[in-house]
């Protein structure tokens, strides 16, 4: 896990505050909008230059939508984006387009986001090509060069997608967001789809990227493990909501809110011989369409009161930058309950 200290306040590259994204539900032979599905419901987030965000939660919980709504791949329902100082969210279609050379995004599935119609050297100088990078050959040469920087040899520039393994599509998707040389990544679960021992490798890439381009991530999964690994900070996202925040090892060491108790349990115990206590939550996750009252987690949580379903609680600070939104943080919760 990162020992990295939180940059200062002025060090914040990109800043989200109140950010929502509704999906309106449509039923009927008319597609009368009977409802909306708060996919992200409320976030403040603020990213530090140079430092790593993990974002970690249940599958449906609102993660990959979060991150690609903070690259206006989705458009906010509300709230502001700041990237750098500017205001992402009032961006006309030119100012958005000059802006995403500086915002990229590693998607998950590295089949569906490659096109398979084109070779990797199309795929990788798009982007070069789009915003107007350089001649042809100047393309061609620092298409080859990126290649080369994360791992893959010259002669797979004049290969197709479907010729690559899963790990080295995910190479390819690597390069062709880095060749543009951004300041900013979303990666959306960019290992979970690979084996164990590859995922490592790719992992083990992304940490020596980022020092090499000095880039900032927004780093989304679902495995804390994977996460603890790679960030600096981690933010744990439920129903649409952050819970909680705070450095890796903090988290990791003293977890506040009761949900990131719970999935801090199901992680593997490291120590051979030791096991972890699971604490294991009852019911199924709410529906994002129509979620409870107060707080989201109290209909599966162990230690819920009556208080929860009245009033939503903050996400408050609870000492040395750790942020957690519940009534009864830090209690800790019988894993037999």
């Amino acid at each position: 896990m990162s020992t990295a200290a939180k940059p200062s306040a002025g060090d914040v590259l990109l800043e989200a505050r109140g950010v929502t994204k509704h999906f309106p539900v449509k039923k009927g032979f008319l597609k009368r909008t009977v409802g909306q599905l708060k996919a992200v419901d409320g976030v403040d987030l603020d990213v530090y230059r140079g430092e790593t965000v993990g974002l970690v939660g249940e599958s449906g919980c609102g993660k990959s939508t979060l991150g690609r709504t903070l690259l206006r791949l989705l458009e906010p329902t509300s709230g502001t984006i700041r990237f750098d100082g500017a205001d992402v969210t009032a961006f006309g279609r030119a100012e958005l387009k000059a802006a995403r050379r500086h915002m990229q995004i590693v998607f998950q599935d590295s089949v569906g986001s490659l096109d398979p119609r084109m070779t990797v050297k199309q795929l990788v100088g798009e982007g070069l090509k789009i915003h107007g990078f350089g001649s042809r050959a100047t393309r061609e040469a620092t298409v080859l060069d990126m290649l080369e920087r994360v791992g893959l040899p010259r002669e797979a520039a004049d290969r197709y997608p479907h010729q690559f393994s899963g790990g080295q599509r995910q190479r390819i998707g690597l390069a062709r967001s880095l060749v543009l040389q951004p300041r900013f990544i979303v990666a959306d679960e960019p290992v979970s789809a690979l084996d164990v021992s590859i995922q490592s490798q790719v992992l083990n890439l992304l940490v020596e990227l980022k020092q090499e381009f000095d880039l900032t991530y927004l780093f989304v999964a679902h495995d804390l493990a994977v996460v603890g690994y790679i960030s600096d900070r981690v933010a744990v996202m439920y129903l649409g909501r952050i819970v909680e925040l705070a450095t890796s090892d903090d988290l990791f060491a003293r977890p506040l809110h009761p949900y990131t108790q719970a999935l801090l349990s199901a992680n593997p115990e490291p120590e051979p011989g030791r096991k972890r206590d699971r604490i294991v939550l009852t019911g199924d996750v709410p529906s994002p369409i129509d979620p409870p009252s107060g707080c989201r987690f109290r209909t599966r949580c162990p230690i819920a009161q009556p208080v929860c379903a009245e009033v939503e609680p903050p996400l408050a600070s609870h000492g040395s930058s750790h942020l957690a939104a519940c009534h009864f943080a830090g209690t800790a919760i019988d894993a037999a309950a």
